[in-house]
């Protein structure tokens, strides 16, 4: 049977996906493209914004249009939140709780308690028919050269305008065991890069073990290339955890959600720290770690944020000098402190400030690939730009995309590569050393 899966919202979103794909693909499932005709479509969905529920719902009504048979599945962060709301769209929706059982809920080998079941034509359809002993699909084994792997989940976080506490609302990080594990497999399999992900992965904690440590044994029990974090608080980056940066296979990309440049919209948001300490982290980030990517997220439009207060966050952004900013409008979310604010910000204003921040990440994110211009970086090249032309793709360890002829191919290899000049997003590129990797 054909399975697609359709992911929306954070890395950590995309880990649990890839994990669940791979126990799929090796239940003997034929893994497809979220587009291509399937027996079964699986949404993992975001609520973090009204944008994110819309773009879920409009893919559950799409599936249903490709194959009105195929079992529709809804699990993921806004199936978690509001179950009802998908009820209509889908044979199956299923809860965060639920979600690492996937398998067994589709194949009807277990239903957990919490799970949210609607039965349908569809799913006895479904479950009448033979799983076909097929080898796990090329898709999933080599659509990646970098794998992300969940290290923790949950957050308790006060932030006012935040929807994760109540859809992740339990704190806990998974085993070192296991993730070293995990890691030693995916570097078995070819992959070069993992990227370690959580809701918030500088709190992961097991028995005694920490963030640094957990880094410090991947470092010295794995074979993988390349380890990259996915998102930190300021509070949870310190002198000795930058000092494992010394080791060329921590990747120097740090993302740490600024959301406000302004003192005053950041203590209505609740936020864990001050513009002080932000800017005292990224000071400490750009001494001990040469050639480092500091990217960030700007929320505008959060109730009350008046022009004054945006012009702060502005200044904050240019000063600071950012590799790359994630620019989105505040979005009310239900049961949120945030959604009932007075003040909210007319969506005219709200556009207006997204364009100006975005233009402004453009200048940033330009200004910081001139930097790099007639260096010489690793590439880890990741795909054919068009098949048979011959110009591949990939990332610098700090996250500059780099385009390069080559008659070899260069598919999940890394090597050198001379950046010539700005190209596209990114940058032009030529191989210094083709053979490596």
């Amino acid at each position: 049977m054909r399975v697609a899966f359709y992911t929306l919202g954070c890395k950590l979103n995309q880990a649990e996906a890839e994990s669940l794909a791979s126990q799929f693909g090796q239940a003997g499932f034929q893994l497809v493209r979220p587009n291509d005709a399937a027996d079964i479509y699986i949404a993992n969905t975001c609520t973090v914004t009204h944008i994110a529920d819309r773009k879920s719902r409009h893919w559950l009504r799409l599936a249903r249009r490709r194959n009105a048979r195929a079992l529709i599945v809804a699990t993921g962060c806004y199936a978690h939140r509001s179950p009802q709301e998908l009820a209509p769209l889908a044979d199956l929706v299923v809860d965060n709780a639920s979600k690492e059982h996937l398998l067994e809920i589709v194949t009807n080998r277990s239903l957990p308690a919490s799970l949210f079941a609607l039965e349908s034509t569809s799913l006895r359809h479904c479950e009448s028919r033979c799983y076909r002993d097929e080898a796990i699909s090329s898709l999933a084994a080599t659509a990646r050269t970098r794998s992300l792997i969940k290290i923790q989940d949950g957050c308790y976080g006060p932030c006012t305008y935040c929807i994760v506490p109540k859809v992740r609302p339990r704190e806990y990080s998974l085993p070192a065991s296991r993730i070293i594990e995990e890691v030693k497999q995916k570097a078995a399999l070819g992959y070069k890069e993992v990227v370690l992900t959580g809701t918030k992965v500088g709190a992961y904690k097991d028995n005694g073990t920490n963030l640094k440590e957990l880094i410090q044994r991947i470092l010295g029990d794995t074979a993988i290339e390349r380890v990259r974090l996915s998102s930190l608080q300021p509070s949870e980056v310190s002198a000795e955890l930058l000092a494992l940066w010394q080791d060329d296979r921590l990747c120097p990309h740090f993302h740490l959600a600024l959301q406000s440049g302004s003192q005053t919209v950041l203590q209505r948001m609740k936020r864990s720290y001050s513009l002080e300490q932000y800017q005292k982290t990224i000071d400490l980030i750009n001494d001990k770690v040469p050639h480092v990517a500091i990217t960030t997220d700007i929320m505008v439009g959060f109730p009350g944020e008046s022009d004054e207060e945006f012009e702060q966050t502005y200044l904050f952004c240019q000063q600071a000098g950012f590799a790359n900013i994630h620019v989105f409008p505040f979005s009310p979310r239900p049961d949120t402190l945030a959604a009932n604010m007075p003040g909210q910000v007319k969506d005219s204003v709200k556009q207006e400030r997204n364009q100006r921040m975005l233009e402004l990440s453009r200048v940033l994110r330009q200004r910081f690939r001139e930097k790099f211009l007639g260096k010489t970086m690793p590439v880890l090249w990741e795909k054919e730009v068009r098949p048979g032309s011959r110009i591949y793709s990939g990332l610098t360890s700090n996250y500059i995309k780099v385009y390069a002829p080559s008659e070899n191919p260069l598919y999940n290899k890394i090597t050198r590569a001379r950046l010539v000049k700005l190209f596209d997003e990114g940058a032009w590129g030529e191989l210094a050393d083709e053979d490596s990797g």
